[in-house]
């Protein structure tokens, strides 16, 4: 199982980011996905899920700024983040079951 995160960076606050998880060694087709982030000197925090039938939910915190979605035919799911603040600075994570991607930081920041 590998899972690759892409799309970090460095955004101003109120920007917008989309991250990308590029998924291979299972059917990700059937697979729940779920994106969870680490803010500096915090603990892990889910963010969202998106389940097999392609429905979703997300955690209070990001209802209405961010989006996650499913590409099948291209085995990645993707986070959309809009409207981004400070304290969203964060490594962000794919994850499927117990498997983990390495991160990709998000710093928000004028």
């Amino acid at each position: 199982v590998q899972l690759v995160e892409s799309g970090g960076g460095l955004v101003q606050p109120g920007g917008s980011l989309r991250l990308s998880c590029a998924a291979s060694g299972f059917t990700f087709s059937s697979s729940t996905m779920i994106w969870a982030r680490q803010a500096p000197g915090k603990g892990l925090e889910w963010v969202s899920g998106i389940y097999s039938d392609g429905s979703t939910n997300y955690a209070d915190s990001f209802k209405g700024r961010f989006t996650i979605s499913r590409d099948n035919a291209k085995n990645t799911v993707y986070l959309q983040m809009n409207a981004l603040k400070p304290e969203d600075t964060a490594v962000y994570y794919c994850n499927r079951n117990n498997d983990w991607g390495q991160g990709t930081q998000v710093t928000v920041s004028s």
